[in-house]
């Protein structure tokens, strides 16, 4: 049975374990990591759980449960939530911490509504930071993707000859002026006035002022004035 696990901003399918074969490294990894939840040391649980998703080899079927608990113990709260749903949808009411799971999905309610109501993180808990292009702004000027920062562009009317014809009445073909852009050829870019610059939507955060960070949010704004942190929802 293959199991598909998040890492970061990757997905890992890893085979889950049938029965209990010889697991060699695997084993050993699970057994570390268990060893340091024991000892409250998560983020060392979590470094064995992850060499053990990376080595693409066939897990345990109580590793996704264990790493949930690691990882809420870290605030990694979406991503515990993902490895527990797989845990019960996989082993159901016969898996051996059963129980401890069903609690822990309990424990993981508050603060997974917590992060969707917050306006400063993402869906998955994650901070978001100002956009270091346009500082927030949303916009940013930038040569004018029109007439290419030039100021001008080509008269359509004439081609930007200048000039245009006209077949008079003997089936001969005369030449006038364009008044549209009185014999120049060219014309005062309409989109940037000539300035040769256009505000336009940050290429970077795509117009959103913000953009992803990989720093958990504690749903706290900093208020400068009084230095104290203002829960946001």
């Amino acid at each position: 049975m293959t199991i598909s696990l998040m890492l970061g901003t990757g997905i890992h399918n890893t085979s889950l374990a049938q029965g209990s074969p010889n697991l060699g490294k695997t084993d050993r990894l699970m057994e570390m990591a268990k060893a340091s939840i024991a000892k409250n040391e998560y983020k060392k649980a979590n470094y064995y759980f992850r060499q053990i998703i990376e080595s693409s080899a066939s897990i345990p079927p109580e590793m996704p449960y264990y790493f949930a608990e690691t990882l809420y113990e870290l605030k990694q709260y979406d991503n515990s939530a993902k490895f527990l749903n797989k845990y019960l949808e996989i082993n159901g009411f016969k898996a051996d911490n059963y129980e401890s799971a069903k609690t822990l999905e309990k424990k993981l309610k508050a603060p997974l509504e917590a992060i969707a109501a917050c306006k400063l993180c993402d869906s998955k808990g994650y901070r978001y930071q100002m956009c270091p292009t346009c500082h927030g702004e949303k916009v940013i000027q930038q040569d004018c993707s029109y007439c290419k920062g030039n100021g001008i562009v080509g008269c359509s009317r004439c081609k930007a000859t200048g000039i245009v014809t006209k077949k008079n009445v003997f089936n001969i073909t005369e030449y006038y002026q364009c008044s549209r852009c009185k014999g120049e050829g060219r014309l005062t870019c309409p989109r940037c006035d000539g300035s040769l610059k256009e505000v336009s939507a940050c290429h970077t955060c795509s117009g959103f002022g913000e953009v992803h960070s990989e720093e958990l949010c504690d749903h706290q704004v900093q208020d400068k004035h009084h230095d104290e942190n203002i829960t946001v929802q």
